[in-house]
């Protein structure tokens, strides 16, 4: 849903990337980013892809964290990109576990 909110033009994300020092295209850019991402997770045929994705939604939440603390952001708008982070990890923990059962076989 962000990656679409990011292709629209939703007024929060002006609002965080005006914040935080952005270009206003950037929205646009990393919308659209993220909408490809989820679409290379939710596939299963092209594992470096997929890969990819995951790495690419690693560094939106560190650039997120980053950007927030370098603006000096309190530690209420710190947390959110690290627990986004932390719970992106399940996911990819499950697959590659799984994708490590499947070629054992």
């Amino acid at each position: 849903m962000d990656g679409f909110g990011g292709i629209t033009q939703q007024e929060a994300g002006k609002e965080v990337l005006k914040h935080l020092g952005y270009p206003m295209y950037l929205l646009i850019i990393v919308g659209i980013a993220k909408l490809l991402g989820a679409i290379s997770i939710l596939q299963h045929k092209y594992t470096a892809i997929k890969e990819w994705a995951y790495a690419g939604f690693a560094i939106n939440f560190i650039g997120a964290f980053a950007s927030r603390a370098f603006v000096g952001d309190g530690i209420s708008l710190l947390i959110p990109p690290v627990i986004a982070l932390v719970i992106m990890f399940i996911p990819y923990t499950l697959w590659k576990k799984l994708d490590g059962n499947v070629k054992n076989s």
